[in-house]
């Protein structure tokens, strides 16, 4: 019970912050030295700029065709992975020990639990490949020597971080999960003891009445 308590507030954590990952604009970080008032930031799904008096000033990706490789498929990525995360979510709160839900089938609770588990665990999966993706070409953007010093870099956004913690709380969530969902134990019951038949009554002269079935009782 304690394992599947532990799975199930992992699977929660790690589905709220891939959700918060999959639609804040902190995917990346800019810092000009021109202008060091402004501060840009890209997400999925829009750029936005933050200036020192704290206006920010968002604008939607022009087209969806027109962003990169790797923002494109991310957007896919982390949709499917919310929807997996939520999914799994349910699926594993129906297998909890402590529901009425199928507590007469306890192998369909089983079943249950672990497909939440193996649903959680492809969310986080679906979580860290585009994030990772996304960090990995902008380490490349970063250190590529064909673009002059003077060009300002993204570097990575708080989204970043927060989407790998996302992924690796639905991959340990759902690992936990599965590993909890073991087969019920029955124990084959004992079979009673068996007892004689009752002594025949006793007839005058000492003798017995032997009943034709005297057999065992059980």
């Amino acid at each position: 019970a304690k394992a599947q308590g532990g799975g199930m507030l992992l699977a929660l954590l790690g589905w709220i912050s891939s959700c918060v990952t999959t639609f804040v604009p902190l995917w990346k970080n800019l810092n000009l030295d021109l202008n060091e008032l402004e501060e840009w930031n890209m997400g999925l799904w829009q750029v936005c700029i933050t200036q020192e008096e704290g206006v920010v000033e968002c604008q939607a990706h022009g087209s969806f065709l027109a962003l990169p490789p790797e923002l494109r498929i991310s957007r896919l990525l982390m949709c499917l992975s919310n929807g997996l995360g939520l999914l799994g979510c349910l699926l594993a709160a129906l297998g909890l020990e402590g529901w009425r839900t199928c507590e007469d089938k306890p192998g369909r609770k089983r079943q249950l639990l672990l497909g939440g588990g193996a649903t959680l665990g492809m969310a986080g999966i679906t979580t860290l490949v585009p994030v990772s993706w996304v960090a990995y070409n902008t380490v490349l953007d970063f250190w590529d020597e064909t673009v002059p010093d003077i060009v300002p870099r993204w570097e990575f956004g708080q989204a970043t971080f927060l989407g790998w913690f996302a992924g690796v709380f639905l991959a340990a969530a759902g690992l936990l999960l599965a590993c909890s969902a073991r087969p019920t134990s029955t124990d084959t019951p004992l079979a009673p003891a068996c007892r004689q038949a009752p002594a025949a009554p006793a007839l005058p002269g000492g003798h017995h009445l032997h009943p034709k079935n005297a057999d065992l009782v059980i």
